[in-house]
């Protein structure tokens, strides 16, 4: 850990946290931002995370990422890159295990069929979400709703991918900041800048992981992108024998360790331009500091593109996708239509009945909404 004597001045400081909505006394033993990473690792949302997938639904194979496992990657990445920039890394870590927590079942798959069945009553955006998961639908504690976490987390859960200027919000947002502002305009402190590029580095490097051990696409397709094509050639050059996953893993690891290097690189360039005393400056200027190098974003952008056509756009992914999508469908038009099925409500004030379906459903792992599409229409499509 980053001894707090080590911060950067531009870090964010416990110490100085803005503190929570509902005041409690400080803990004699753990920072407040490490109180708010170990609330998230035992809420039941989190638990929930390893069982929902990304791009392969759970039942594919036991090596593929999930939520889960995806979570814990990014706030590995997140720690080493604040570390090196004598960031907060407890705060990182937070935000990037709280990060998919308003996740759906399926994956995006899933997030669309939701915000689209949901546009007649505000949407459903999975960043607006996880502020209602942490602020309001988990229920652990007697003196208030949901986790009571910092300012800073909550600020860095709903701004990590920069300023929310849409409009409108996310209702969820929306009903959220009317009683506690979060600062949408701004951009949101270093640390939830380090945990947005962690996901953009874990996402799309274990992507090709995963895509090379369900043969997707052959490593020579990889070849192709720019940015993978001298990896893959060293890789060759020096080890005549690799199995499968032996050069997949080999390749990601080095992929990474580029994307991290070129982080901190172009990252400590913007800080010392930025020169910035305190965290608030950081919030204060009007583009991110933590970033890759304009190199870096094109190659990545060529990366992405890859993966969207040689991967997402796959058959056998389309398969899972429109399947995943009949599930949330039928769901969805049950629970509207008989709302005795849904779980009891625990809150002082039950939202109407879509509201509640989407909070139901998006909670689900794929494996209960698969059971409960068995449950109730006897095939799972």
């Amino acid at each position: 850990m980053t001894s707090l004597k080590m911060l950067a001045p531009y870090a964010t400081d416990p110490d100085k946290s803005r503190g929570r909505l509902f005041a409690e006394p400080e803990s004699l033993t753990r920072t407040a931002f490490q109180r708010d990473r170990d609330r998230i690792i035992h809420s039941a949302a989190f638990r929930r995370l390893q069982y929902k997938t990304q791009v392969f639904v759970y039942h594919e194979g036991d090596h593929y990422r999930t939520r889960l496992t995806h979570s814990l990657e990014v706030a590995q990445i997140a720690r080493s890159i604040c570390r090196a920039l004598g960031l907060n890394e407890d705060l990182a870590e937070a935000l990037a295990l709280a990060h998919d927590l308003g996740h759906t079942p399926f994956g995006h798959a899933g997030e669309d069929v939701l915000n689209e069945l949901m546009a007649p009553h505000g949407g459903f955006d999975h960043n607006a979400q996880a502020l209602r998961v942490i602020t309001l639908l988990e229920h652990r504690y007697a003196d208030f709703p949901g986790l009571n976490l910092t300012w800073e987390t909550l600020e860095g859960t709903v701004k990590h991918n920069g300023p929310v200027l849409d409009d409108p919000l996310p209702l969820a947002t929306a009903e959220y900041i009317a009683g506690h502002d979060l600062e949408l305009s701004t951009y949101a402190g270093p640390e939830a800048q380090v945990a947005a590029l962690a996901d953009d580095i874990a996402y799309d490097n274990h992507d090709i992981d995963d895509g090379l051990r369900a043969e997707l696409f052959p490593a020579d397709a990889l070849a192709q992108v720019p940015q993978v094509a001298p990896v893959l050639a060293e890789l060759r050059e020096r080890y005549k024998n690799l199995s499968r996953e032996q050069l997949a893993h080999e390749t990601v690891r080095r992929l990474i360790g580029g994307m991290v290097d070129d982080v901190i690189g172009e990252s400590r360039a913007r800080l010392a331009r930025a020169n910035a005393a305190r965290v608030e400056e950081i919030r204060a200027l009007p583009g991110a500091v933590i970033a890759f190098s304009q190199a870096m974003t094109t190659a990545q952008s060529e990366l992405k593109q890859f993966l969207f056509e040689q991967m997402y756009r796959h058959p056998r992914v389309n398969r899972m996708t429109e399947r995943a999508g009949r599930v949330v469908r039928d769901l969805f038009g049950l629970y509207t239509a008989q709302p005795e099925h849904l779980p009891r409500h625990r809150g002082p004030n039950p939202p109407d009945t879509p509201r509640r379906v989407a909070d139901f459903i998006a909670g689900m792992t794929d494996r209960f909404a698969l059971e409960e599409h068995r449950r109730h229409f006897g095939d799972t499509t």
